[in-house]
């Protein structure tokens, strides 16, 4: 099975809402569509940024229907709190046409118990046998899968080709070091904004999951292409990439944090996308000076990209 939807750039999805709180999935199908317009491999839906926690399993599997049904490439989150919730979703996947699977750890009952995990991941990647899957390692799910495990899941289930690493620096490292570069069947997925360039140039990473993508995808994918680029030994290109991801190391780290939904509906709407005024959960808003701080990096960003990338050489030469 090949890893090639696992490549590129990839945005996660956010999960508009219609003015009383419930999906707006006719707005989910035209940002897709959008990013795919763009230049995006494919989307994710519903990991972390799509809200998998507060959407029941009916609304998840409806979104992803209306996507595939759009003929959008989409890779499927398994977020869930039990197994058998994780594995219907792994299946319905399969049944409606999505190209992957994301796949999450079990989280609450039993989250750091590895036989727990082990049986986990193996449940949803044989109810999908057919879709290339990449296991999700985060912090904040409180497990951390290591080579031992992924390669024994490995063995026996075929469709698992990749990582996704969430962690900083030093987890993105590990799973180079250790899972992800044997051979190219195996893919590592940069899962976190703040580690393009270390993910691509350090680590060999094959793609890159991102946040702030939905925001800015043509300033994201620039950041892409540059560090690709630099991965592949480009002097000028690894220079600029070091510049734009410096540039976008504020807007970026909001990926790291709780509210990374709420930074990023809330950028999203300053970009003119006025679906994502809501939240699901009413309580759940940015403060003030939130939205102030929010609102002048992304100003301060806009500024600087608009003069940085008048300037000659790999900027114009590897822009999106």
């Amino acid at each position: 099975m090949t890893a090639s939807i696992f490549s590129g750039t990839i945005p996660a999805l956010m999960t508009p809402c219609k003015a009383d709180r419930s999906p707006d999935f006719d707005a989910l199908v035209r940002t897709g569509e959008a990013m795919i317009a763009a230049g995006m491999l494919a989307v994710v839906y519903c990991g972390s940024m799509g809200d998998w926690p507060l959407l029941s399993d009916a609304q998840r599997m409806e979104g992803v229907e209306r996507l595939v049904a759009a003929g959008l490439p989409v890779i499927v989150g398994t977020g869930a709190v039990n197994s058998a919730s994780a594995v219907a979703h792994a299946a319905h996947a399969q049944k409606v046409g999505a190209k992957g699977l994301m796949v999450i750890p079990r989280v609450l009952s039993r989250g750091s118990s590895i036989p727990a995990q082990r049986a986990h991941f193996k449940a949803i990647l044989a109810a999908a046998p057919d879709l290339p899957a990449v296991i999700y390692n985060s912090p904040y799910y409180g497990f951390a899968t290591r080579a031992d495990l992924f390669f024994e899941l490995r063995r026996d289930h075929k469709n698992l080709i990749g990582f996704k690493e969430f962690g900083g620096a030093a987890d993105m490292s590990y799973a180079a070091e250790y899972i992800t570069s044997q051979d190219d069947e195996v893919s590592l997925m940069i899962g976190v904004d703040t580690q393009v360039f270390h993910g691509f140039v350090n680590c060999g990473a094959t793609g890159a999951i991102t946040g702030i993508g939905n925001v800015l995808p043509r300033e994201v994918l620039h950041l892409v292409a540059l560090s690709q680029a630099a991965a592949a030994g480009d002097a000028e290109a690894r220079a600029r990439a070091l510049e734009l991801e410096a540039a976008l190391a504020v807007l970026s780290k909001f990926d790291e944090g709780t509210d990374l939904v709420l930074y990023f509906k809330h950028l999203m709407v300053l970009k003119g996308h006025s679906e994502f005024a809501l939240n699901f959960i009413e309580t759940d808003v940015l403060s003030a000076s939130q939205r102030g701080f929010a609102e002048r990096q992304l100003a301060l960003f806009d500024a600087w990209y608009g003069e940085w990338s008048k300037q000659p050489g790999a900027v114009t030469k590897y822009a999106a």
